[in-house]
């Protein structure tokens, strides 16, 4: 039997192993998509400690597996979800679910009407499918390299 699955807030302490899970999904999960340039430029190997401090200023949420992370998210107060990965060995196995059902429920109790998102190509699939709706396709440019991404949203009234 596995272990179960485990939903709590996080803690500033989590900041190494969820960049660790984010470089790790990128260059595992997202090449299927990206160049190596582009993943690279997305997931490098230095951490930028003041962009992964602003999850201790937001809702975020962290889903481990025995006590290991396999997923993390984090949700501005506008309702823009910032970060969304579920680690590559654990793609498929319902962790994306439970994490954006906790977003759902946060926005719902903040009063928000609408979430909001840049999504890549790897995940424009599973957001579809939790009612996000592509805005636009945009080109974004990261350390001075191009990407696809997409804006979706998805309207909670």
């Amino acid at each position: 039997m596995s272990a179960p699955i485990r939903l709590r807030p996080f803690h500033p302490a989590d900041v190494p192993a969820l960049f660790t899970l984010f470089r790790d999904t990128v260059h595992r999960v997202n090449s299927r998509d990206y160049s190596p340039e582009q993943v690279r430029a997305w997931a490098p190997d230095e951490i930028n400690p003041t962009r992964w401090a602003t999850l201790a200023d937001r809702f975020a949420v962290v889903v481990e597996i025995g006590g290991q992370p396999v997923g993390f998210a984090d949700l501005e107060p506008d309702g823009h979800i910032d970060r969304f990965f579920v680690h590559a060995d654990h793609q498929g196995c319902g962790i994306g679910g439970t994490i954006m059902h906790a977003l759902v429920a946060e926005a719902a109790r903040t009063g928000l009407t609408r979430l909001f998102a840049e999504v890549s190509i790897t995940a424009r699939p599973f957001f579809e499918r939790h009612g996000f709706v592509v805005l636009v396709e945009q080109q974004v440019v990261i350390r001075g390299v191009a990407l696809t991404n997409f804006r979706m949203e998805r309207n909670l009234i």
